[in-house]
């Protein structure tokens, strides 16, 4: 299968991947006193955010190689990917967007959303493996 067939199947992934460096780069305004936003609510968005990219990594692999066989170094690609992302956005925010903080819980709230996501997607190969 070309290159073209491959980026199509991870469109979502893609597309997600743009949501991501947008949200996490942009200016947020004042929130103290909102009762919407609370102390760590930007952490859960963080793994919100790695939850669903991972999700979708897996999604666009299914959907390239049209079924649900997975190996080991699939799963080390997918937690290399959102670990070199969300590096990279901590990184910008850090050197460019110096009105955002960079934290190093920012990237670790990033990587439990990965590993929540290779979980889920283990958890439902095995079960669908042990189906057939």
């Amino acid at each position: 299968m070309n290159m073209l067939e491959r980026i199509k199947s991870q469109i979502w992934a893609i597309l997600w991947t743009a949501v991501i460096l947008v949200m996490c780069n942009m200016k947020m305004p004042d929130t103290s006193g909102s009762g919407f936003f609370f102390e760590g609510f930007d952490k859960m968005v963080h793994l919100g955010f790695f939850y669903v990219l991972t999700i979708f990594l897996f999604f666009g692999k299914i959907r390239y190689q049209h079924n649900y066989s997975f190996r080991s170094l699939t799963i080390f690609k997918v937690i290399l990917i959102g670990a070199a992302l969300g590096g990279f956005i901590e990184l910008v925010q850090w050197k460019i967007f110096t009105y955002r903080s960079a934290e190093w819980w920012d990237f670790g709230c990033d990587m439990v959303g990965v590993f929540m996501g290779v979980f889920s997607f283990v958890l439902l190969h095995l079960f669908n493996y042990e189906k057939r």
